[in-house]
């Protein structure tokens, strides 16, 4: 891409790039199941987690995955607690995970440090093997995104999902790992394939909703990290006061907030948490809200707007990598539609410096 590239084009760029990264953490794969298999034997009893914004939404998705794949109870820490207050960190015989895709978030990396020096295991996740959160971990979980030029987090994320399902099933054994990186193989190909048209049906839709200021983003279970993700890709980039719900949340007050004017986009999974999203969606229709329905089981939900459905991933636990593909794109196609240029938010930089 040209130097001269505009900040839709490089965002636009690395959305479209996200399936070769896949392929890239792929190639991690060795020193993913090592120390995968090196946290299981150590059976910690407790596995804390720290990330701000993109990467709190991953530790949100690895309450649902690791504990799906190895039991752990999975806690996202508060950071303020220890760093704030002066509560203990961690004890020994637990893992603490701090993530952050610059590897510098500074009150992430001296909440890993001072997790580690209380004695837990302290595990680094981000983009940066050399950062100060990856020197001060016993070990450290690569993302392999390669640089990403665009201020809005989009191909971290995803790599970020596919590295913690990637280490928690080398965590289950040899045979859970191996075939959910032949599963991440074929989620690949299904976004490569998927992308072209989900960028077109983006398009109508944004335009239609281009006025829109405020929306609610529903899912439950595994994809409540891919409303997390969309609500904030929405207000980061299109400027829409975008908030993420469970879906069960929404009926306990704030149903009443909507309108024909305050959308609600509505991630349908797995059918296990399929009835609670139809629920959502009922309410949401009666209240005269536009829906937009996105997932796998997008076009089982009655009464939506519009319809982005995506692939059923070859292991449920990576849903969430292609489901997240529709909100990335409508943030885009929704900012540029409102005169918003997404590669450049206002107000923001790269690396958050200070928390």
């Amino acid at each position: 891409m040209s130097a001269e590239a505009t900040g839709a084009e490089l965002l636009l760029d690395e959305i479209r790039e996200q399936p070769a990264a896949w392929r890239r953490l792929l190639d991690h794969e060795e020193e993913i199941a090592a120390l995968g298999q090196r946290l299981a034997a150590e059976r910690p009893s407790l596995v804390r987690f720290a990330a701000h914004g993109t990467s709190d939404h991953a530790a949100t998705y690895a309450m649902y995955a690791l504990r799906l794949l190895c039991g752990w109870t999975i806690l996202r820490d508060s950071m303020s607690l220890s760093l704030s207050y002066g509560a203990a960190t961690a004890t020994p015989g637990e893992l603490a995970v701090g993530l952050s895709q610059s590897g510098e978030t500074p009150d992430v990396v001296a909440w890993l440090h001072a997790a580690r020096a209380a004695g837990a295991t302290a595990v680094a996740v981000t983009n940066a093997g050399d950062s100060s959160l990856a020197r001060g971990a016993d070990g450290v979980l690569p993302l392999a995104a390669g640089p990403e030029r665009s201020i809005a987090a989009t191909k971290t994320y995803t790599c970020t999902l596919a590295a913690l399902a990637l280490l928690g099933a080398h965590a289950a054994g040899p045979e859970r790992g191996a075939a959910l990186a032949s599963a991440l193989r074929g989620t690949a190909d299904l976004a490569e394939e998927a992308l072209p048209r989900l960028e077109r049906a983006v398009e109508p839709i944004a335009d239609v909703l281009s006025s829109v200021e405020r929306l609610y983003a529903v899912a439950r279970g595994l994809e409540l990290a891919t409303a997390a993700e969309v609500a904030l890709k929405l207000t980061e980039i299109a400027y829409v006061a975008a908030k993420a719900l469970t879906a069960t949340s929404m009926a306990h007050g704030p149903v009443a907030a909507l309108d024909r004017s305050f959308p609600v986009w509505a991630v349908a999974g797995d059918e296990a948490t399929l009835p609670a999203v139809a629920e959502a969606v009922r309410r949401a229709r009666d209240a005269g809200a536009p829906v937009i329905t996105t997932g796998p089981e997008a076009a089982a939900l009655d009464g939506a707007t519009f319809t982005l459905a995506t692939p059923h991933a070859p292991d449920p636990l990576l849903s969430p990598l292609l489901s997240v593909l529709p909100g990335q794109l409508f943030a885009r196609t929704l900012a540029l539609a409102k005169g918003i240029d997404p590669g450049a938010p206002r107000h923001l930089r790269k690396v958050t410096l200070a928390a």
